[in-house]
């Protein structure tokens, strides 16, 4: 839907679990992942993918017991890879170091 004053499209299908699908593909990016050029580095930012995965951490804590099964399974799957790759990350770093 168009809301025809500004030319915005105004998705009234935002839920809690796009919004954490968002906030998640934001660090998944931070970490270097869905680099499509594999001619160029990877841009990695850390500390912004710390931030990021301790942010997606505190909505859990803060929604604890007001989300659907199926909100929270999703919560906790990718808080699980988003932290796993993390350490990958992180560790690959320190190596080149």
């Amino acid at each position: 839907m168009m809301d025809d004053s500004n030319n915005v499209e105004i998705f009234s299908d935002l839920s809690f679990g796009a919004f954490i699908a968002s906030l998640a593909t934001s660090a998944f990016l931070q970490l270097g992942e869905g680099q499509t050029d594999e001619h160029v580095p990877p841009s990695i930012n850390l500390p912004l993918a710390k931030q990021s995965i301790e942010l997606i951490g505190m909505l859990r804590e803060k929604t604890r017991g007001n989300l659907t099964v199926e909100e929270q399974k999703f919560m906790d799957e990718v808080l699980y890879e988003l932290r796993f790759r993390y350490l990958k990350v992180s560790n690959a770093e320190k190596s080149i170091q």
